[in-house]
């Protein structure tokens, strides 16, 4: 008589770990096996069907997930109000890439605001309590101790983007620095003499090293250690309503500002609403650059040029290095070599364990500039 049990039945029979101690392979391997993954051996494909016929397991899907203490569940946690996630269109496209990866697996996602102090402390119990198999963080500014909640409570986790330089959790992001660079020397190279800036929040990694990026090729093309006039960079918030009034007060420092590189399409947006209001044209008068190469930059009068970063393959990849350091599996994640180095990355660009990838930023040339 088979060891195994039929669905619903609530006879026990062979775990999964069992079928892996038969097939002399890890955990990790016999539930690729068992799931149809092409990321196995023929001879560890071989040994774990022979295991699953011998033992008589039969895959069951809330029995396998309790036996391994797993909840079968992702979390795509944004630490922002829910205005911003529905009109910044970088959050929808890392949802994409997200859903994407996970549709042939059973695995579900579970999205997640966290708005306050309150909602975070609450998140991390539900996530400590194994709720949740791993969390996808996105948005995450510098100050924010969620990622340490989740690492002290041992629950795996991936950001989008990086608090800092030396960030230690497990992380994908994109080149930002040289995006802002490549943006602003386009923009030089039109002939543009005076190119301003709009930031986002300086609290956020991505923010300051696209400011970064700004000064260092003011910097190289004036040859000089002094870097850009202060009075051409203005602080945003990476809104539309944010762009806009930055863009009013560069105006007001300096009306003869003939570019402006911002931070984001969502920020060149409203920064476009100021130019108008002024009696500005773009690009004739002010050339305008975004950065994200979202739907909002191709939908603007005229459209707008922008810096392409790939935000949809970062939700992918996200998803990648986060199943490889969930418990179960195994190597680094899929991808994480392969990549290679972005420009300009350095060592960060594709590290040795596989749990820190900066993907390549590129120029995209619309009418805007």
């Amino acid at each position: 008589m088979a060891a195994g049990r039929a669905e619903g039945t609530g006879r026990s029979g062979p775990t999964l770990e069992q079928v892996a101690a038969r097939a002399g392979v890890g955990r990790g391997t016999a539930s690729r096996v068992i799931n149809g993954s092409p990321r196995v051996s023929p001879r560890a494909r071989a040994a774990v069907e022979a295991a699953v016929t011998e033992l008589g397991y039969v895959p069951h899907r809330a029995a396998r997930a309790l036996a391994a203490g797993s909840a079968d569940t992702l979390a795509l946690v944004v630490p922002e109000q829910e205005n911003r996630l529905f009109a910044e269109p970088y959050f929808s496209e890392i949802l994409r890439g997200v859903s994407s990866e996970l549709a042939d697996t059973d695995m579900q996602l579970l999205l997640t605001l966290i708005r306050d102090e309150r909602s975070r402390d609450r998140f991390a119990r539900y996530a400590a309590a194994r709720r949740v198999d791993g969390v996808l963080l996105v948005s995450v500014h510098g100050d924010d101790p969620l990622p340490e909640l989740l690492r002290d409570a041992g629950v795996p986790a991936v950001l989008s983007g990086r608090r800092s330089a030396d960030e230690r959790v497990p992380h994908v992001d994109s080149d930002n620095v040289v995006g802002a660079q490549i943006a602003v020397e386009h923009l030089l190279g039109r002939g543009r003499r005076k190119v301003a800036t709009i930031t986002g929040p300086p609290d956020m990694y991505a923010a300051r090293c696209r400011l970064e990026g700004y000064r260092e090729a003011l910097r190289a093309a004036t040859r000089t250690e002094g870097g850009p006039d202060e009075r051409l960079i203005a602080q945003g918030d990476f809104t539309e309503e944010g762009g806009r009034r930055a863009m009013l007060r560069l105006l007001e420092r300096d009306p003869w500002v003939d570019a402006v590189f911002c931070a984001s399409d969502v920020m060149a947006a409203g920064a476009r609403l100021a130019l108008r209001e002024a009696g500005r044209k773009v690009p004739e008068d002010v050339a305008l650059v975004g950065f994200d190469d979202s739907a909002v930059a191709r939908h603007m009068d005229p459209p707008l040029t922008t810096v392409r970063q790939p935000i949809e393959e970062m939700g992918r990849a996200m998803v990648r290095m986060l199943r490889r350091l969930m418990p179960g599996e195994d190597g680094p994640p899929d991808g994480a070599r392969a990549k290679g180095r972005a420009k300009g990355g350095g060592a960060d660009a594709a590290d040795e364990d596989g749990t820190r990838l900066v993907l390549p930023t590129e120029l995209i040339r619309r009418s805007s500039s």
